[in-house]
């Protein structure tokens, strides 16, 4: 394969929706070049600084999340400054990834489609007490963030995402190997 990716190739290649490729390589958190007005991806830099394979010992993060492109974000932007992650889309799967492993960061967003996100929040801070928790919100008024923040001091993200304000609470939350890479 050619080392200069199309955008459409470049979505399929990591299997996320073409707009997401076009806000990333604007953003300039993709490899890319504009060659005569279209943009090309360096698959080179991709496999090298995207793809990177996952390190043993590399801080990890759970995102819990139902919104597939924002989800696709923080794959992108996690593995980018160095974070194992996994990301999910609902409570039960949440659950059982917490059961399954340790993580170092939590990202929650408040609305999921089979439960409360407080069971996630709970759950978390069970098995781990000093786990930092990031809950992401488009209803930043809610009944539920309240509960949350009733239980203790969290983090919060206002929906719409953006890739600054991720950088940010990586930097003052995150684990100080993965903060570096942030800043």
């Amino acid at each position: 394969m050619h080392n200069l990716l199309t955008v459409k190739e470049t979505a399929k290649y990591l299997r996320i929706p073409l707009p997401t490729v076009y806000y990333l390589v604007q953003r300039g958190q993709l490899p890319a070049i504009q060659i005569g007005g279209r943009w090309r991806i360096k698959k080179d830099s991709l496999d090298r600084d995207i793809l990177k394979e996952d390190r043993p010992g590399q801080p990890t993060v759970l995102v819990v999340d139902d919104d597939t492109s924002l989800q696709n974000l923080f794959r992108v932007f996690l593995k980018k400054i160095g974070f194992s992650r996994v990301v999910v889309g609902t409570v039960k799967e949440a659950i059982s990834a917490l059961e399954k492993q340790r993580f170092d960061l939590l990202f929650l967003d408040l609305k999921l489609p089979d439960g409360p996100a407080d069971d996630v929040y709970d759950v978390a801070k069970e098995i781990d007490p000093q786990l930092a928790v990031v809950v992401i919100t488009g209803y930043p008024d809610s009944e539920m963030l309240n509960r949350i923040l009733a239980r203790g001091p969290v983090t919060v993200l206002k929906k719409p995402l953006k890739v600054e304000q991720l950088k940010q609470a990586v930097r003052i939350i995150g684990p100080k190997e993965v903060a570096q890479a942030a800043a």
